[in-house]
């Protein structure tokens, strides 16, 4: 069977960024980041990472494509079938490539369809947009915050006045 994913940046510019591609199930997590970072028009060098997602967007589990971890117990990308992770019920991946810059991707698969005979996979099939030149900026939840100052009870730390000590105590 052939999985379609549409492979969609994380970004906010007005214009749309995806890619829709075709890759057999049974093919690798490995081969899917190679389609990607091709189509996308990167050289694959950078450190990637899939993500098993729910229909929320949560990120998962991590299937890296290296193991970096101290006693060799990453799940990588090489050894990771397509459909061992993505299934009908199971529809949804976060990619991230170069930790450096943090190139987000939400990857979906679309449609589950027959092998078309003479057709050459994985196969890139529609390309909407162009990436940016810098990858989107991404905020965390801190940066959110503006009032770094401030505690959840409301208190201001840099206000002295309204706290109930003195400040030259000792």
């Amino acid at each position: 069977m052939i999985y379609r994913f549409r492979i969609i940046l994380d970004n906010d510019t007005e214009e749309d960024v995806f890619r829709d591609l075709e890759i057999r199930e049974t093919d690798s997590l490995e081969d899917l980041h190679n389609i990607i970072t091709q189509s996308f028009g990167f050289d694959g060098s950078e450190m990637a990472s899939f993500y098993i997602s729910n229909d929320q967007w949560d990120q998962g589990e991590e299937i890296s494509l290296f193991d970096l971890s101290e006693d060799g117990s990453a799940r990588l990308m090489n050894e990771t079938s397509l459909d061992s992770v993505v299934h009908e019920v199971q529809t949804k991946l976060i990619y991230v490539y170069d930790f450096l810059s943090m190139w987000t991707f939400y990857v979906e698969l679309a449609e589950i369809v027959d092998e078309t005979d003479g057709n050459d996979y994985p196969n890139l099939m529609f390309v909407q947009g162009q990436v940016p030149e810098n990858a989107p900026e991404k905020l965390f939840e801190a940066d959110k915050d503006d009032d770094f100052g401030e505690f959840e009870d409301g208190l201001d730390i840099d206000d002295y006045e309204d706290l109930d000590f003195n400040e030259n105590w000792n």
